[in-house]
């Protein structure tokens, strides 16, 4: 009956112990994240560690590109589709501005050097000209984009406007009617869409974590926008960072969708509305460090707590 007291008291002493003694996560304080909505997500369980007006719809430029990418996966897993299809650059396509690759009216480009140009250099044109390989218009993809959204789980403030997410002044004179408006995101959706592609087709951080790629025929070098990369190996440089997307309007200001993993845990951050290039980087940093070391402290305590059951059981 003693021993039975006395273990009542020196566990809760014991748990206190380990508390004050390892580097508490109570102490690690939010980060002060400077841009209109931000969120961290745990890409196993889902969680969010962060959220920063993470529910309200902004202006999410060329993050929605991240939906397109997701499509023409599924299908080229579905067998709808192979890379080395060639597209034939349409007139619209070719006069789209923004961030491009120039492509002439007419062109042929293959899928695959469309897809690693959106998802590297995020080229407004070779995302419409899929988009219209695809379903036959961007019209008609739009469509698509936005029943995916709803079918997996993303909230009703999400809306695709266009495959790119050019801003409205960036479409070009040649944009069809019933393409017109600015795509609009959450945060929250924006992880969540993360989320899904990395989970169903992670063979996207194959891509995503390129450097550089070479459009072959235009004797190009197009050199990644995600200044994260750890195999970048410069000042924006984060350890374990392999994608995703960044975003650039005159709306939407500065945005990032980053992802990076660490002793099996993968984040995603999504920063949007950041005032310069290099303040989404700086931005998502601090998310990052926050997050890891959110997890590896509450590890160690889990592990402090084995080593010391056995001897509490014997009390």
């Amino acid at each position: 009956m003693k021993k039975r007291w006395l273990r009542w008291v020196l566990i809760p002493a014991l748990i206190a112990i380990i508390y004050l003694a390892a580097e508490p996560i109570t102490l690690i304080g939010k980060p002060d994240v400077r841009a209109e909505a931000a969120v961290l997500m745990d890409l196993r369980t889902g969680k969010l560690l962060m959220d920063v007006n993470g529910n309200e719809a902004l202006p999410s430029a060329s993050m929605a590109k991240l939906m397109t990418e997701l499509l023409v996966l599924e299908d080229v897993a579905s067998g709808k589709l192979n890379w080395s299809d060639e597209v034939t650059i349409s007139r619209y396509a070719s006069t789209v501005g923004g961030v491009n690759l120039s492509l002439r009216h007419g062109e042929l480009m293959t899928v695959s050097e469309l897809f690693q140009s959106m998802v590297i250099y995020s080229a407004n044109d070779a995302a419409v000209a899929l988009a219209e390989h695809l379903s036959g218009s961007e019209a008609v993809f739009v469509q698509r984009m936005n029943e995916k959204a709803a079918k997996i789980g993303l909230s009703s403030a999400t809306h695709f406007a266009n495959a790119s997410g050019a801003g409205e002044q960036e479409l070009g004179l040649n944009h069809p009617a019933n393409i017109h408006g600015d795509t609009r995101m959450t945060a929250g959706d924006t992880a969540k869409l993360a989320s899904y592609l990395i989970s169903t087709h992670p063979e996207i951080l194959s891509t995503s974590s390129l450097t550089q790629m070479e459009l072959k025929g235009k004797g190009l070098y197009l050199s990644n926008t995600n200044w994260m990369l750890s195999s970048l190996d410069g000042p924006y440089s984060y350890s374990g960072a392999d994608g995703l997307k960044t975003g650039y309007t005159a709306e939407a200001g500065y945005c990032f969708t980053g992802t990076a993993e660490k002793n099996g845990t993968r984040l995603i951050a999504v920063v949007m509305g950041a005032s310069s290039r290099e303040e989404r980087f700086k931005e998502t940093r601090k998310l990052f460090d926050y997050g890891f070391d959110f997890e590896p402290s509450l590890k160690d305590r889990l592990l402090s707590w084995t080593y010391l059951a056995p001897g509490l059981s014997a009390l």
